[in-house]
């Protein structure tokens, strides 16, 4: 009877309904998150879509949660209902109301400029120093949970502001807040750091490139002849050879640069044979692409193997200096996108729906291969014409093999690489502060549902 009516029987039997009953019986040192914070959500968008050229860049709540977020849908700002408060300022505190509930991410530098969906709920502390502690309290198991427990709907689950606004949070020291405002100020300012370089390596790879040729009109159709359409593989699809593919394999040829297939600078392009996936706790974590290209998701799967017949499972993971291409989905979505690995992903079981490839350190940096594979313009046009198949599009490793890679003086290369591999080193660097602050907060809660006040002690 207390707020909401709620008769789901399920909201009682939820975890996270417990976590909130343990918090909410401690008899002081918390209070619910709206008098921290101020918990609020644009109006339903209502815009006219137009071409890039016209128009406003926007993005949909998961594309928020991109390591790249890239805008698929371009608006008419003058036409957009409320178009100011649809842009986030660096360091605002998101978190996913519709589908899957209580991600909760902070936004970038990305994502300025850029007008985002109304389907996430916007924090704002109304104490700059309690930032830190509400996001990383937001990001803990327990805080999650309780959100959970608080959706409701059937197909889609929904979150709204009044229930972010009452879940209870505990009280913290002015020390303590600090120090997690300092870690969470450290976060951002890595992955802004990151994404700087990346913009940075990618402008020196263009450069070196020099300028691709485009079609005047993009609605002017084009003819391939026969003999280009030759070959070991024949591709019938007209996708294989846009004008820009075209122009920019053209650019390769002109500026007098080594181009060499991938084959000749990996030591291997493939994939994993389909395993059979049962999940369960005390299994091993389990990324698929989904959680490879998003911004530090939490991972909640974890594959429980039976090394009798699983065979050898150390194929299922992954090495450092490793890169990995997502081989399945949608052309406009993740299929053709490249991430490098680290020890971070070392832990994991990777999906098979993903290519692997080992570059030969004595021929490529790592780096500058993933420089040449993801250019947003110069790389993975190039991977994405290799897709095949209508519903769900994929492609093979075999194709992926024959990737151009046009070979720079090794001074540039160098430069390059240095700049892609620090940024991956930067994000894998703040994925881990991220995690151990979420890990902290938790503990701290455990605490207080312990009985310990976290607002009168000093460590």
């Amino acid at each position: 009877m207390r707020g909401d009516r709620r008769l789901e029987g399920d909201v009682y039997l939820t975890s996270g309904y417990g976590v909130r009953l343990a918090l909410e019986t401690q008899p002081a040192g918390w209070v619910p998150l709206g008098q921290l914070a101020r918990v609020w959500q644009p109006g339903r968008l209502k815009g006219i879509q137009v071409g890039p050229q016209y128009g406003t860049p926007f993005l949909a709540a998961t594309q928020v949660f991109d390591l790249r977020p890239v805008p698929r849908k371009f608006l008419a700002l003058e036409r957009t209902s409320d178009a100011t408060n649809r842009f986030l300022q660096t360091g605002t505190i998101v978190v996913t109301c519709s589908g899957n509930v209580g991600r909760t991410v902070l936004s970038l530098d990305t994502h300025e400029g850029i007008l985002i969906s109304h389907d996430l709920l916007r924090v704002v502390p109304f104490e700059e120093a309690q930032w830190g502690w509400i996001y990383s309290y937001l990001r803990t198991p327990q805080g999650r949970a309780m959100m959970n427990a608080a959706q409701y709907g059937h197909v889609i689950k929904h979150l709204e502001v009044a229930h972010l606004e009452a879940l209870p949070v505990p009280k913290v020291t002015v020390a303590l807040a600090a120090h997690f405002t300092e870690q969470v100020n450290a976060v951002v300012a890595m992955r802004n750091r990151a994404h700087a370089l990346v913009t940075e390596a990618e402008g020196l790879f263009a450069q070196a490139i020099g300028p691709i040729e485009q079609s005047a009109d993009p609605e002017t159709g084009f003819s391939v002849s026969l003999k280009q359409m030759g070959g070991k593989r024949l591709r019938l699809e007209a996708t294989f050879y846009t004008p820009h593919s075209s122009a920019v394999l053209r650019r390769f040829a002109e500026v007098g640069r080594t181009v060499e297939p991938l084959s000749q600078v990996a030591e291997k392009v493939w994939w994993i044979t389909r395993f059979k996936r049962v999940f369960g706790e005390g299994g091993v974590p389990y990324m698929s692409a989904d959680e490879i290209f998003a911004q530090n998701a939490t991972i909640t799967k974890k594959v429980l193997v039976d090394h009798e017949n699983a065979g050898d499972t150390a194929e299922y993971h992954v090495k450092a200096g490793w890169l990995v291409m997502a081989c399945s989905g949608q052309i406009y979505g993740l299929n053709g996108s490249v991430a490098l690995m680290t020890k971070n992903h070392e832990k994991a079981f990777f999906s098979h729906d993903l290519i692997r490839i080992i570059p030969k350190l004595d021929t490529i940096r790592p780096g500058y291969l993933f420089a040449a594979l993801s250019h947003p313009t110069l790389g993975r046009p190039l991977v994405k014409r290799y897709a095949y198949g209508t519903s769900i599009p994929h492609i093979e490793p075999a194709d992926v093999a024959t990737f151009p890679v046009v070979r720079l003086d090794e001074t540039t290369e160098n430069t390059i690489a240095d700049r892609m591999e620090e940024a991956t080193s930067l994000r894998a660097e703040a994925d881990m502060l991220e995690n151990h602050l979420a890990a902290e907060a938790e503990a701290l809660l455990d605490r207080f549902i312990a009985g310990e006040r976290l607002d009168e002690f000093s460590s």
